[in-house]
């Protein structure tokens, strides 16, 4: 077993939740377990990526290669532009719907994810909506992390309990908000 994906997005999204809570996921069922973020100027909604690499075998280096990634799970549909070179042949995006103008020429993207949904598998998401419909505006990267729950190799039972693992500690209602929240992305990719 192993996935490898990539996660991207901008600062304040919870990019860094997604990866701590499949951090949590993989450590529970001892997995191997690498991972790398980059989120310079997060906090100004500049970009942050994360590789995260999950195992049952050692892994060597915590960045993904080009074209090897076996999935991109962006909270930000340009932002799963960015890092679309590093998606394997036979690799998944998932994506936010939800734009994220943080540029002055932030371009329509609806006829290039077209163009890609002949090469790629792509699942597209409005998350933020399902997020606030479902009372917690906040867990739209839990909506991402549920939609991308198909295409990565940890049940989702031990998923929940990665989410209970992080959010414990800010009592039981956050946990499951947080679960609603992953369950309602996964409903939404039909799993």
């Amino acid at each position: 077993m192993k996935t490898d994906i990539i996660l991207a997005g901008v600062g304040g999204q919870g990019i860094l939740s997604i990866a701590t809570t499949l951090g949590a996921a993989a450590l529970n069922e001892n997995y191997y377990l690498k991972q790398a973020e980059t989120h310079g100027m997060s906090q100004r909604g500049g970009a942050v990526v994360s590789h995260l690499r999950i195992s049952d075998k050692p892994i060597y280096s915590d960045l993904i290669p080009m074209g090897e990634a076996d999935i991109i799970l962006s909270v930000e549909p340009l932002e799963s532009l960015r890092y679309l070179p590093y998606l394997s042949k036979g690799g998944s995006l998932v994506t936010n719907t939800t734009e994220f103008k943080n540029i002055p020429n932030y371009p329509e993207l609806d006829k290039t994810f077209e163009e890609l949904r002949k090469k790629f598998k792509i699942v597209q998401i409005e998350a933020d909506k399902i997020a606030r419909d479902i009372g917690n505006p906040k867990a739209s990267n839990m909506v991402m992390l549920g939609a991308a729950s198909p295409f990565i190799n940890i049940h989702d039972e031990i998923i929940v309990e990665g989410i209970r693992t992080i959010f414990k500690q800010k009592g039981e209602n956050i946990v499951y908000l947080n679960t609603k929240a992953f369950e309602a992305g996964k409903k939404f990719t039909g799993k």
